[in-house]
């Protein structure tokens, strides 16, 4: 059984930098493609970005593209999600979520999640 656990969350202003974390345990984390969604107030849950299994694959939503890099180191279980130049819209919960082997953008193509860290953005 897969435990998705995130951190570094907060509130931040316009334009700061934020990284938030996922540490998995509980499995082969190397058989894993790992993903970030969020989920604003009144809105459904969306993708934000992913990397396969072997590290070497990424895919990004579009408004995050160039902003946002996600990465996984092997070693600690970790997956992290760096947020630059963040912006209002961006507040939102953030969730980790883990599949197998291949990257994906759709919820429910991912049968494993955090329980979400809160990104708050001030104007």
């Amino acid at each position: 059984q897969l435990a998705l656990v995130e951190s570094g969350g907060g509130l931040v202003q316009a334009g700061d930098s934020l990284r938030v974390s996922c540490v998995i345990s509980g499995g082969s984390f190397t058989s894993y493609a790992l993903a970030w969604f969020r989920q604003a107030p009144g809105k459904e849950r969306e993708f934000v970005a992913a990397i396969d299994y072997t590290g070497r694959k990424t895919e990004y939503q579009e408004s995050v593209k160039g902003r946002f890099s996600i990465s996984r180191d092997n070693p600690k279980k970790t997956s992290n999600l760096q947020m630059n130049s963040l912006r209002p819209e961006d507040t939102a919960v953030y969730y980790c979520a883990a599949r197998l082997l291949s990257v994906a953008r759709d919820v429910k193509d991912f049968g494993a999640w955090g329980q979400g860290t809160q990104v708050t953005v001030s104007s």
